[in-house]
């Protein structure tokens, strides 16, 4: 399994030198950090605290994400002083109010720590709050000053990774597994990145490294089984999702694995019987919402828009009763994706912008990573519809979002639309250059096989169809292109 973590500044870094490229303030602050040897300290005033708090970091690299939460809740209730626990409560937690909270009492705590634990807490802070590059260049200086401490280096690889700067993040890794080669968490991010690569032989041969490393925890089964299905080696995929509950039946994301393995194979049936048993056993609001929308992206699957409307309805109303904003917002940006008919889907992104304002501790991060999703799919609806002026002027707020941000989230979603937008007008040369930095979206991968096919770059285009056609994640996206995509003879041209 893959941890849900904060989106990163992924390509403002210099590995080398782990500083923002740039950024000069960052530069001469980073060159004035004195590495200090050994791991972060942490401040606290009991063992007891102390101890909870390192079990908890212990539980999130073997990816028990709500067992984590439960140590450092358990650690600030027996030091509410402990700075870092309240940090890592606010990256983890599912509840944004309780996300909100953590986070003002980390940063409350700032002044009582030592310098290493404000890198750390500033670095989650400003990213949460959208100050991007005060929290990268924290991140940066923190790494400078504890250079050999594996699991920062880890952390920010893992950040890294999941906003697709596999290569940075493969770095990353590498430099952790330098002190520990057999660092298990580096080990199992390290084959992620193989996997993404398409570099499935590197993936496995860590993979089964990982699973010795570990025999009696389940995470290193569940990863097996996600990269075996990324590949499309399905039935070896369930068995390790099996394995994983087999070593502990509570570990919920292997259930999930099986789901939506099911639902890649294309038995949405069963698939369904498989996400009903995930949202019984949930082990927060968070995730249960997660899994009803895994579970109503089947019927997306099924060609049934009609069921499929109901379930994303209740999944959003359910998320709306719970103060979930983002996750309704969520259910109904997924909603527009299937929509044949371009008004119902705007409508939907109507309501999706909306949920997005109903509280105000929802971060800003996340508001503003899935407001770009919002307009990137208005963008791209408005142009279908003929509404040429609305698509203009959505494309014109997301790019103004994109230049003030670099969150590769957001620069994603403008690449999209974008590309989207000028391939429709037939400008393939402009439009490819767009896509291209969107390329790991079946939207975007489908729109660049045509811009490469009227460019007549046929080899390009061969490369990211076989890509599209290989595309094995269970998300909206994949479920509206690529089953379509499949059914289509492969182009001969």
């Amino acid at each position: 399994m893959h941890r849900r973590v904060i989106a990163v500044l992924a390509t403002c870094l210099v590995l080398s030198g782990i500083v923002c490229a740039g950024d000069k303030a960052s530069k001469d602050k980073t060159a004035k950090t004195k590495p200090t040897a050994g791991s972060m300290p942490v401040t606290a005033s009991s063992p007891k605290a102390r101890e909870l708090y390192l079990r908890g970091i212990e539980d999130y690299e073997n990816l028990y994400l709500e067992r984590c939460n439960e140590d450092w809740r358990a650690a600030v209730k027996e030091d509410p002083g402990i700075a870092l626990a309240w940090a890592w409560i606010a990256f983890n937690s599912r509840n944004p109010a309780e996300v909100t909270a953590a986070r003002n009492q980390a940063k409350a705590l700032v002044s009582k720590i030592s310098p290493g634990e404000q890198l750390m807490v500033r670095w989650i802070a400003n990213v949460q709050a959208g100050d991007y590059l005060a929290g990268i260049s924290a991140m940066n200086d923190m790494l400078a000053m504890f250079p050999k401490d594996k699991h920062l280096l880890y952390l920010a690889g893992n950040w890294l990774m999941l906003e697709n700067g596999n290569e940075p993040a493969r770095k990353m890794f590498e430099r952790a597994l330098v002190l520990d080669k057999n660092f298990p968490a580096a080990l199992n991010d390290a084959a992620y990145v193989y996997a993404r690569n398409r570099q499935f032989a590197k993936a496995f041969a860590a993979m089964d490294r990982y699973v010795v490393l570990l025999p009696t925890e389940p995470n290193p089964h569940d990863s097996y089984g996600e990269l075996l299905r990324m590949a499309g080696h399905f039935d070896q995929s369930l068995e390790h999702y099996r394995m994983a509950l087999k070593i502990d039946p509570t570990f919920t994301s292997s259930q999930v694995g099986i789901a939506d393995t099911y639902a890649l194979m294309g038995n949405q049936a069963r698939a369904r019987m498989e996400y009903d048993k995930a949202i019984a056993q949930a082990h927060n609001d968070g995730d249960r919402i997660d899994y009803m929308m895994q579970k109503a992206t089947t019927w997306v699957r099924e060609a049934n828009p009609t069921e499929a409307d109901k379930a994303f309805a209740e999944t959003a109303q359910k998320a709306h009763d719970l103060g979930m904003d983002l996750q309704e917002a969520q259910a109904h940006q997924r909603m527009a994706a299937y929509q044949s008919d371009d008004a119902v889907a705007l409508k939907h992104l109507e309501v999706a912008e909306d949920a997005l304002g109903h509280r105000p501790d929802i971060s800003p991060l996340d508001r503003d990573e899935e407001l770009s999703r919002v307009l990137r799919y208005r963008t791209v609806r408005a142009s279908h519809a003929g509404n040429a002026e609305l698509a203009q002027k959505t494309l014109q707020e997301l790019g103004g979002m994109a230049s003030s941000s670099r969150n590769l989230v957001i620069q994603g979603s403008y690449h999209g639309a974008a590309g989207a937008l000028l391939a429709a007008q037939e400008k393939w040369l402009d439009a490819i250059a767009h896509l291209e930095e969107d390329q790991d979206d079946p939207f975007s991968m489908q729109l660049l096989s045509r811009a490469y096919y009227e460019a007549g770059a046929s080899d390009k285009m061969h490369e990211v169809e076989a890509r599209l056609r290989g595309t094995n994640v269970p998300t909206i996206e994949q479920a509206v292109v690529v089953p379509a995509v499949r059914l289509q003879k492969p182009s001969t041209t």
